[in-house]
């Protein structure tokens, strides 16, 4: 299984767009073929940070999700509203 920790800041005054699109995107996630848990978290400690937690059951699930139409329209909205930070693991 493969866990991807993806950390991301917003821009000022962009959050609220960001957090809607990480929503959809989140989603969208949940339906894709060896999506094992996909979730997004808001900080309990900065008002301008939320962070994706996802597991795929393969690698070649998770290429698939970031080949994905639904990953691409919003990481690229996501791009454009802040920073994101990922760490991957695999185990």
């Amino acid at each position: 299984m493969i866990r991807i920790n993806c950390f991301f800041q917003a821009n000022e005054g962009q959050y609220d767009a960001a957090l809607q699109a990480a929503l959809a995107l989140t989603a969208a996630s949940q339906k894709q073929n060896g999506c094992v848990s996909y979730d997004v978290f808001e900080s309990g400690t900065r008002s301008d940070v939320f962070m994706f937690c996802e597991t795929w059951a393969t690698a070649a699930d998770l290429e698939a999700h970031a080949a994905s139409e639904e990953f691409n329209t919003y990481v690229e909205q996501l791009k454009s509203f802040g920073l994101l930070k990922i760490e991957k693991f695999e185990f």
